[in-house]
């Protein structure tokens, strides 16, 4: 395990929140022995201004320096790691004009810089390891400015266009080629990146095997109305038509829904079924109990270039509490052909509901513990911390 190790990560999300994110389960696990500072997301004044209006809820106060904005934060592992949230920046990406986005981005850039190098002296963690997470944008403008003895990249999604814009393929590209080494979360997305950069690996997502198998389950319901179960965030990627087709179709079974709506459409289409329900998004620590609880839990993402390179989170910790999963063909993952039903269509789909609800056993429920303890976190940081000592 990697040791005595100054880690930055330049993040594309926050620490905290209402979902598990795994560079935040890597980074706890690499504190054990090294010192960590996670950047926050970088917000901009239009957070700030939707934070203002209960809009969204992001750190105002530490934005804007009324309270501290580097932190030290124990972490669920137990571990302390330093949290640091830069100024408000210019929102930029929705500029059509590449010179005027290039200016002011600069100048978020030269802000962000100036709070990391303030931070990296105060805290004298010089000569830093960095670990860009799914942030090219910000880990190009900074590659080689932080003092950095080696830098790689993070890479846990493939990019789209939405956010972004066309401009963030290039820029991908780019510092996919310039950084020491990328690792990645899915062979699909491994097969790319090694196109641009010949040190690429892959270290699948994991679960905290530890906390989630307390909450599994000893054996079948018996009850008379099955329940289906989603959790994360519902968004673009949710495949309406086949989840809609399946709620028709199985009028017996209710389907929950739970986590950050993101896409009214599929809450209109979906809420109007008596057998569905919806619900806000809970705390990480509560996700074991939920899945729980469940008959069968549903990854049902639409099958398409992006999604494909999707490694699915909830994957392991539904198996970690022992209970069924079927998911749509977005993605090739082998590794659980034998305990995970994937559907070919939307007939297919609401077949394998049946299955895996009508013919689950104590013995199958042992077998998905048994595979998801395989994945814990703890392994998943050995493997990544294995290929961050190449590059020291």
């Amino acid at each position: 395990m990697l040791e005595n190790q100054n880690i930055i990560c330049i993040g594309n999300s926050n620490w905290f929140g209402t979902y598990a994110k795994s560079t935040v389960q890597i980074l706890e696990r690499l504190a054990h022995k090294n010192r960590v500072l996670f950047i926050e997301y970088p917000y901009t004044w239009s957070d700030l201004w939707r934070s203002l209006r209960a809009k969204s809820d992001v750190p105002t106060k530490r934005m804007l320096g009324i309270d501290a904005r580097l932190q030290e934060i124990t972490t669920n592992s137990g571990t302390k790691v330093h949290n640091l949230i830069t100024p408000p920046g210019f929102p930029v990406f929705f500029l059509k004009n590449e010179s005027l986005f290039n200016s002011i981005f600069r100048l978020n850039v030269w802000m962000y810089r100036q709070t990391v190098l303030n931070a990296i002296k105060k805290l004298k963690m010089d000569n830093p390891l960095l670990i860009t997470a799914y942030n090219p944008f910000y880990g190009l403008a900074l590659d080689g400015k932080l003092h950095e003895k080696s830098h790689i990249y993070y890479c846990y999604d493939g990019v789209e266009a939405g956010f972004f814009g066309n401009r963030i393929f290039k820029i991908e590209d780019t510092f996919s080629k310039k950084v020491k080494a990328i690792i990645t979360t899915s062979d699909y997305l491994l097969a790319g990146k090694l196109k641009l950069n010949p040190n690429s690996y892959v270290v699948k997502n994991g679960v905290d095997f530890p906390v989630f198998v307390k909450h599994a389950k000893q054996d079948i319901c018996l009850r008379d109305r099955k329940k289906v179960g989603f959790i994360g965030t519902l968004d673009n990627r949710f495949d309406i038509e086949t989840v809609e087709y399946a709620i028709e179709n199985l009028p017996g079974y209710d389907f929950e829904f739970t986590g950050d709506m993101r896409n009214q459409k599929l809450k209109s289409r979906l809420e109007k079924f008596p057998n569905v329900y919806f619900f806000e998004p809970i705390k990480p620590n509560d996700v074991p109990e939920l899945l729980s609880k469940y008959d069968v839990g549903i990854i049902p993402y639409i099958v398409n270039d992006v999604n494909k390179n999707i490694y699915p989170l909830k994957i392991n910790e539904f198996l970690a509490v022992g209970v069924p999963v079927v998911m749509n063909a977005f993605a090739k993952l082998p590794e659980f052909q034998q305990q995970v039903a994937v559907a070919t269509d939307k007939d297919d789909f609401v077949r394998k509901l049946k299955l895996e609800v009508e013919n689950d056993t104590s013995d199958k429920i042992k077998q998905r513990i048994q595979l998801a303890s395989e994945s814990s976190w703890e392994q998943r940081t050995e493997q990544f911390s294995a290929i961050l000592e190449k590059y020291i």
